[in-house]
């Protein structure tokens, strides 16, 4: 009987922590781009500089871009292939846990169901978008995009969170045939 009582609330806890850990990504891509033919990059300043993040954030994502790209075997160049640019969304999201769970029956608050309640909890849920722009014909080739929790981190754990997020992202770089 005591099990039955805390399963929700261990499965709440299981929510919680799974949806604090998560990265959603997605990407997407221009299927008539020679994704093999690309080599090199640099940073686009303009679009780089418009993210509204703090100057402290935008190092560490561009420092793990650069991470991801020199591990897929791309360089740093003056004269490169592609243009990275990034832009990022923030909004706080609101989750309503409801555990009516009881016994006994009615309807108002003085006949039975007397273990259940609500948990209400917050948290900043942030989006990263990475663009690749083919410098020869400036248009963009590839987008990839990634959603997590970014609430209440500190320095050490931010920067390992960034560097999580954009490895995600960059994961589905380059695109596969028939992704």
């Amino acid at each position: 009987m005591q099990m039955k009582k805390f399963l929700p609330l261990a499965l709440l806890v299981v929510l919680v922590m799974s949806s604090c850990t998560s990265v959603r990504v997605v990407s997407d891509y221009d299927t008539t781009a020679s994704f093999n033919t690309y080599q090199s990059f640099a940073f686009f300043k303009p679009g780089v500089d418009k993210a509204q993040i703090s100057d402290l954030d935008k190092k560490r994502i561009l420092r793990a871009i650069d991470t991801e790209l020199t591990a897929k075997g791309m360089i740093k160049s003056d004269n490169p292939d592609l243009l990275i640019s990034i832009f990022t969304k923030e909004r706080e999201r609101v989750d309503v846990y409801n555990n009516n769970f009881g016994w006994g029956w009615g309807w108002n608050p003085w006949w039975g169901g007397g273990f259940g309640g609500s948990t209400v909890s917050s948290r900043t849920e942030g989006t990263l978008y990475i663009d690749l722009i083919d410098t020869t014909t400036n248009e963009l080739v590839w987008q990839g995009m990634g959603t997590a929790n970014i609430s209440h981190l500190s320095v050490d754990k931010k920067i390992a969170r960034i560097q999580e997020i954009v490895g995600k992202i960059l994961e589905e770089y380059p695109p596969q045939a028939g992704q």
